[in-house]
Parts: structure tokens; C-alpha cells; sequence
């Protein structure tokens, strides 16, 4: 059965994902390194994993499995889930499924930030990203739940 994880910490698609999962009927777990507000529904479960930096991604990458949904805008977390066999979106909707370009971006951008190169706020987020969250989020559930019945 397919189960929709989130990386909860900074995540701004929480009743988003709470909404998507709960029509499918799935198992919802949000994870995190502190004790925040989730959305109100019976078939999401708060996972609260203490101790330091990662510690939460480490516990998204040993839970999935293939046929399961993770939202994060974390890319080597997204690069571990993929390759766990899960299907990985961020929180704008788009799809991981390159994790090596987006890594080397991520890389590119932290040494040219550290060397004073770029400053980056990072853009806002939009209504549109919303939407298009949901679109890629349904997708992805509709296509995992298929891989998982197959």
C-alpha cells in the first residue's frame, strides 16, 4: 500500500498533502525534528524523530519503499528516496527524478553563495506553486498507487 511521506520541517504544502493523500485513502506520515501543528485528519501521523541535523531525513530514507510518495524540497533526501523506489516531489510540484543535476546545482549554488558570488532569498511561494502541487501530487499518487497494485 502506497504511503505518502513528508519531510514536515519548512514544508509549506502540509494540508496540501493532508488533503491529496486523505481522498486517496492513504497512509499520511509527517516527519520532523520538533513538535509542530498538522493537519487535522485521521490518517495523518506525526513522526517526531529527536537528536540532530538529518536525523529526519534519515528516517524518510530507511521507511520508504517502492510505490511510496515523499514531498521535500530536500534534494539529497530526494536523491536517497528515489533510489529507494519511491516517487519524490517538492513542494512546488516538481518532480525529482534527475536527483544528479539537482544535486550538482545544489552544489554549484552553495560554493558560489560561500564565495560571495550570489546571495539568494529564493523566490516566494506562489499561488500557482500551490496548484501546481496538487496537480503533480495526484499524479504521483494515482501513479505509485498503480505500481504498487501491479
Amino acid at each position: 500500500m502506497t504511503v505518502l511521506y513528508v519531510d514536515a520541517d519548512a514544508c509549506p504544502v502540509k494540508e496540501e498533502a493532508a488533503r491529496v493523500g486523505a481522498r486517496h485513502g492513504l497512509r499520511i506520515v509527517f516527519v520532523s525534528n520538533a513538535w509542530m501543528r498538522l493537519p487535522d485528519d485521521p490518517g495523518v501521523e506525526r513522526v517526531i524523530v529527536p537528536g540532530g541535523l538529518d536525523k529526519a531525513d534519515d528516517w524518510i530514507a530507511e521507511a520508504v519503499r517502492p510505490g511510496d510518495v515523499v514531498v521535500t524540497a530536500d534534494v539529497p533526501l530526494a536523491a536517497r528516496c528515489v533510489k529507494g523506489g519511491a516517487d519524490v516531489l517538492g513542494p512546488t510540484g516538481r518532480p525529482f527524478h534527475d536527483v544528479g543535476m539537482a544535486l550538482a546545482m545544489r552544489d554549484l549554488k552553495t560554493q558560489l553563495r560561500e564565495a560571495g558570488e550570489i546571495r539568494e532569498s529564493g523566490p516566494s511561494f506562489s499561488r500557482l506553486d500551490r496548484s501546481r502541487f496538487l496537480q503533480a501530487l495526484e499524479s504521483a499518487v494515482r501513479a505509485a498507487r498503480r505500481k504498487s497494485q501491479a
